[in-house]
């Protein structure tokens, strides 16, 4: 079940141990994990602290990466205070203002924000990957995809050929993960209300990144399909075509760029609508259903691809309409 949004017992102590002992805790938000987060405001100042309770949640990655996106002139929250034995961090504040509503707001700016999130993992990219990470491939991917198999076919009543699904994948995604392009660090929960928009000295906005503490050592594919492609708002097709270009054109990687993008991008949006119905059955978290819909949506749109020919013919002859966008609307 979600965690009630009560600071944890030992939270105030933390704070007074490092300064803040005045301030108030205010519920900010939960996520998908046991992670929760709060505001914490004392005298005109502010941070959020984060509760990542052992032995559920670890704070360390959280910090490896926060860290060693500093050190890349990216701007990930700084690390104010922590005490890991109870899992609780005290981090920079990065405001409210997320790019999900940004964009939605200002929908003629759309191309334009997202160019900016595309340049920031073209420089990403072009550093050498964070040592020390979990491998991000082939075998990852088959397990991860079988999320859909294991948690959504039941939930609807699907009775499908499973071994016929991993083939279908294995298909697909060995010539991904042989394809000889460079593995980068994957930020791998990159979406737009991971993204926010942080008011510089230089009284510019900058994208601040939040929910990375799972990143990956994996394909440079993988995060742009996860921003362009994502569960929460719906990217402009033409914008996330101008995106893949912008890409390939910065980082030279052609062909075998764009038939990954496709292959990931449906390899991840396959296993969301297994993720959201695990969410829904086993942690008591129904509200992810909604996205249900959308992710149907962009997996169909995927699937049309032609390097996607197995696995869509393997939907096509195990999930019919009604165990599809339907069954959510």
């Amino acid at each position: 079940m979600a965690a009630p949004m009560i600071p944890p017992a030992h939270a105030p102590a933390f704070l007074a141990a490092h300064g803040w002992g005045d301030a108030q805790i205010l519920p900010l938000a939960g996520d998908a994990s046991f992670r929760r987060y709060f505001r914490v405001v004392d005298k005109g100042r502010q941070a959020v602290l984060m509760d990542a309770p052992p032995p559920h949640e670890d704070p360390r990655p959280f910090i490896a990466v926060a860290e060693y996106l500093c050190g890349l002139g990216l701007n990930a929250p700084t690390i104010l205070a922590r005490d890991l034995a109870q899992g609780l961090l005290l981090i920079e504040d990065f405001g409210d203002v997320r790019l999900r509503e940004t964009v939605d707001e200002q929908l003629h700016r759309e191309s334009d924000y997202y160019a900016g999130v595309t340049d920031l993992l073209v420089h990403l990219h072009a550093r050498p990957a964070m040592d020390g990470l979990p491998v991000h491939g082939l075998e990852q991917w088959l397990d991860e995809v079988m999320l859909f198999t294991d948690w959504y076919c039941p939930a609807l009543d699907l009775e499908v050929d499973r071994d016929g699904f991993r083939a279908a994948w294995q298909a697909v995604l060995a010539p991904v993960e042989a394809d000889g392009l460079p593995r980068v660090t994957v930020l791998r929960d990159f979406h737009a209300e991971n993204i926010m928009l942080v008011q510089g000295q230089d009284g510019v906005a900058h994208f601040g990144l939040l929910d990375f503490q799972d990143a990956l050592v994996g394909h440079p594919a993988y995060d742009l399909a996860s921003v362009l492609e994502d569960a929460r708002r719906d990217v402009t097709p033409a914008v996330e075509a101008a995106m893949l270009d912008r890409y390939v054109a910065a980082t030279g990687q052609g062909e075998a760029y764009r038939n990954a993008y496709w292959a990931l991008a449906a390899q991840r949006n396959t296993r969301i609508l297994g993720v959201f119905v695990r969410l829904w059955k086993r942690d008591g978290k129904p509200g992810y259903r909604q996205f249900q819909p959308r992710m149907w949506g962009l997996l169909e749109r995927d699937l049309a691809h032609p390097a996607l020919v197995p696995v869509r013919q393997w939907f096509d002859a195990n999930v019919p309409a009604s165990k599809r966008a339907e069954a959510w609307s």
